[in-house]
């Protein structure tokens, strides 16, 4: 019997051991200035945010969340908030980080049907034809919530109907399934159409 219980709290210690090396890295974040930082941003507390930045050297401006892999600029468009979506790329976010789902901030933003958060993301550098793990772009979701608007912006600005998801349908392919009664094509040729003539014009008039 004396034999069982010491093997009981043997398993019983390393199971906690366990879980404290499980927890730790959690933990230790906590204490980070990137921490900190983005703890700061999802409170929308601009004054510890704006001190954190103005520090020489500070480096935490696209530091991730361990759990989630998001930055501070995934938190604010998950919130469809303009203010600190600028606020952030003037002060050298990077709108090209995934978070640990390969999901991009501009891909949020259409998802949500931000469509002034998609329009800043792209002025601030956001590549427009980013993928998840799923193959599916800003555009191919877009297209799946008949976001003609979004649909429209999105090809516009150089996002490609004819990239496939994993399943290797296209942005085109399922606005042609969906019918011509959705509009979802008109859009997409739409802001082809767009694309061109905004090519056409540039350059020194």
């Amino acid at each position: 019997m004396e034999v069982r219980r010491i093997g009981a709290k043997r398993a019983v210690v390393i199971g906690l051991g366990a879980l404290a090396m499980l927890a730790s890295p959690l933990a230790a974040q906590r204490t980070t200035d990137g921490y900190k930082f983005i703890k700061a941003v999802r409170d929308r507390d601009g004054t510890t945010a704006t001190q954190m930045l103005d520090e020489p050297g500070n480096t935490f401006i696209n530091a991730r969340e361990i759990a989630t892999g998001e930055t501070a600029l995934h938190a604010v468009v998950q919130r469809r908030d303009l203010s600190w979506v600028r606020f952030l790329l003037q002060r050298g976010a990077n709108p090209n980080i995934a978070d640990k789902n390969g999901v991009y901030p501009i891909q949020l933003a259409a998802q949500l049907g931000f469509i002034e958060g998609v329009e800043r993301l792209i002025k601030g550098g956001a590549d427009v034809d980013v993928s998840t793990v799923t193959g599916e772009t800003p555009l191919i979701s877009a297209v799946h919530r008949r976001d003609l608007k979004m649909i429209e912006l999105l090809v516009e600005k150089g996002g490609n109907p004819d990239r496939a998801d994993n399943s290797g349908r296209t942005a085109r392919d399922y606005a042609m399934l969906m019918g011509a009664r959705s509009g979802v094509l008109e859009a997409i040729e739409k802001g082809e159409s767009e694309e061109d003539e905004e090519q056409e014009t540039y350059g020194p008039s």
